[in-house]
């Protein structure tokens, strides 16, 4: 029987590269306890839940029999064999690449920092990675790194012939204008239409700090005067502007303050948890009025928030400070959008649904031949990921800020996650950015009108609604046939009781009786691993990879008048700003990451294509599908035109970067899209 070879349950591991066994684990892999260097155990405790990923066998370790073992760098964490990368694409590249970085660059560029002065100290100094490139010493580690990795890999991140330069392409964000990022309204365009477009809600009444932090006294700057207050709204008063749905908040405040003792005793950290407040122009672009920012320290028995509000000021040393606040938003939603947009609501949240998949549906399924092409590589990036980047030590608590803590706080944060909340409609009326609307084609309304990637978003969510609908109608023309089916009925149960273990006992999980409950959970899933991840993913390297917007890591408080800070801020506020945010070792490697992670293969897959036309032999699917394609070129046509369209201000903003990231790319066949595009939707979470 093929299903039970796939499960394997009576196959106990270490798995070798010639299995094909899918079976669940906890992330008990990423620290090294024999070391002196363990994690928490993600997954399977109230503590620490967490999805489930894929077990390999491994041994455990000596110190701690819950922990699995280790492997080296040079070896290959277990992944089913049909998971393996089977194709042209990057795959043994973008092994190698990350590899290289680790074993090569990283070492590099420790011995640059060593035997210069280890600091970038201005804009013009950090632009020059891309115009002029760095030279890394000849070190061993970089001659092994010849050796060891395919040419063209060494000739990518190194291309200048003998001499070991590091040179990167400008980022996409100061192609056209290196200042424009430092303006409010592309601060405020980016929460719309950045790499995290997802994080700001409608601001209440009930937008205040939660009682669980007790205030300290509020420092704030001078209040600006009433004239001043009712210009910044419009002529509006506040209680206008929250009745009129016009005022919105960035809260990273709760997220943070529980982990900012212990991350703030890390070395080379100082971190703020920050609220940030929009105003809705009525032209349609966002302004940010006001931000927060907010320390806790102990009191007692009391954990006391210490808070501080800062408004934007026209005077120089002042308006360098509102450009650090901004730069604390920043760092607060970086690390956000790697921790929990990212990792733990793309990349963890679909390893278990390719599990159940495997081991309950047999390939002829038609739910198994809806789904399968968005798992494409999941699991081989996955595995990639738990080896360098988000181990104990590895790239990622290198260069964003939470550390050694971030992946117990990406735990923390799944215990409020829900399933039903993952497709977009749901999201945008939890956020209060939309209300349901009936007569919407989408079935929602947009608060904010010109909102691009929840514009492109929504129609790109219909669309996959519409095709995962039809196709669904071939197989099962009534709910009878759905609870009938002893396949799906035990993929549903895994899917909920083992790949989400920690969350078995949700009143929120459809109870999968009728087909509209299938449709709905299908298309959330195909929505997560394709448009969503797409979302987050791809705009890394062009919004991110110019560090001093998007910075990873705050090292200082907020310079106060009479501190020495505060007169380096005056004398040279670039240097001050700069020494503030992401160190330049941590810059070089972070961005140096990201650019490999930003690309598109040149035989990727995008939404709405299938890597074999074979995948059905049913005409009735195979016509849907064709619908389905026809129209996601049709929404190629309305990003295009909405990015020329001059009245909608968010869709290119003063960076003149236009939206781009939710283009389907469908139309494209021919790979001509590959490389750092900052658009096209991939099938499935494949880097």
């Amino acid at each position: 029987d093929e299903l039970r070879n796939l499960r394997g349950d009576d196959q106990q591991g270490p798995y070798q590269e010639h299995d094909r066994v899918y079976r669940y684990d906890v992330y008990n892999d990423l620290g090294e306890p024999d070391g002196g260097n363990p994690r928490p155990i993600l997954g399977g405790s109230a503590e620490h839940p967490y999805p489930r990923r894929c077990r390999t066998g491994r041994k455990p370790t000596k110190t701690d029999p819950n922990s699995e073992s280790r492997l080296s760098l040079v070896e290959q964490i277990y992944v089913p064999r049909d998971e393996r990368f089977g194709h042209l694409k990057m795959s043994d590249f973008l092994g190698y690449s990350i590899k290289a970085i680790t074993q090569g660059i990283i070492p590099a560029v420790r011995t640059y920092v060593d035997t210069t002065p280890g600091e970038f100290d201005s804009f013009q100094d950090i632009i020059n990675l891309y115009e002029g490139g760095i030279k890394l010493p000849k070190i061993q580690a970089l001659e092994d790194m010849r050796k060891l990795f395919p040419l063209q890999l060494v000739k990518d991140l190194l291309p200048a012939g003998g001499d070991y330069l590091l040179k990167l392409p400008i980022p996409q964000i100061i192609q056209e204008d290196k200042n424009a990022w430092r303006t409010d309204e592309e601060f405020a365009r980016e929460v719309l239409a950045g790499v995290n477009p997802h994080g700001r809600s409608h601001a209440s009444r009930s937008s205040r700090p939660r009682a669980r932090w007790t205030p300290a006294s509020t420092a704030t700057t001078p209040a600006p005067s009433r004239r001043r207050h009712r210009e910044d709204l419009e002529g509006l008063t506040v209680q206008q502007a929250l009745d009129g749905n016009r005022l919105y908040i960035l809260d990273h405040h709760d997220r943070f303050m529980p982990f900012l003792i212990d991350v703030n005793n890390l070395e080379g950290n100082f971190i703020y948890a920050t609220r940030t407040l929009f105003f809705l122009r009525g032209d349609g672009r966002l302004a940010p009025l006001a931000i927060e920012l907010s320390e806790p320290y102990i009191d007692g028995d009391l954990t006391v928030a210490k808070s501080k509000v800062y408004t934007r000021r026209p005077a120089a040393v002042e308006a360098w400070v509102w450009q650090l606040a901004k730069a604390y938003v920043a760092v607060n939603d970086s690390g956000w959008h790697q921790l929990v947009s990212h990792l733990a609501e793309k990349h963890a949240v679909m390893e278990y649904v390719v599990i159940a998949t495997n081991r309950q549906l047999s390939v002829t399924h038609p739910v198994h031949k809806l789904l399968s092409s968005h798992f494409r590589d999941t699991m081989t990036i996955n595995r990639l990921a738990r080896q360098s980047l988000i181990n104990g030590g590895g790239i990622f608590e290198m260069t964003v800020f939470p550390g050694k803590y971030a992946l117990g706080m990406s735990s923390v944060v799944y215990k409020s996650w829900n399933f039903t909340e993952q497709g977009l409609p749901a999201d945008l009326v939890k956020r209060g950015v939309a209300v349901a609307d009936p007569s919407s084609p989408y079935k929602v309304r947009l608060l904010i009108e010109d909102y691009p990637y929840a514009s492109d978003g929504l129609a790109i969510w219909h669309a996959i609604e519409q095709w995962v609908g039809e196709y669904l109608a071939i197989y099962y023309p009534d709910d009878g046939a759905l609870r009938g089916d002893e396949e799906l009925q035990a993929w549903w149960k895994e899917v909920r009781e083992v790949g989400h273990g920690d969350h078995k006992d949700a009143p929120w999980w459809p109870k999968m009786q009728a087909v509209s409950e299938l449709a709905s959970a299908c298309t959330t899933i195909i929505w997560i691993a394709s448009a969503l991840h797409a979302a987050v993913n791809f705009g890394q390297y062009p919004y991110a990879g110019y560090l001093p917007n998007r910075p990873t890591v705050s090292r200082r408080r907020m310079p106060e008048p009479g501190s020495k800070e505060y007169e380096e801020l005056e004398r040279d506020p670039e240097r001050a700003f700069i020494h503030t945010i992401t160190s330049q070792i941590q810059t070089i490697i972070g961005i140096s990451l990201i650019e490999i992670l930003s690309k598109h293969s040149s035989d990727e897959v995008y939404l709405g294509q299938r890597d074999t036309p074979e995948w059905t032999s049913d005409a009735r699917a195979l016509a849907a599908f064709k619908r389905f394609s026809d129209a996601l070129v049709k929404i190629e046509g309305k990003v295009v035109g909405e990015n020329r369209d001059p009245q909608l201000r968010n869709r290119n903003g003063p960076a003149e970067f236009p939206y781009m990231l939710l283009y389907p790319n469908t139309s494209d066949h021919s790979g001509a899209a590959a490389g750092l595009t900052a658009k096209g939707i991939p099938n499935s979470i494949s880097i």
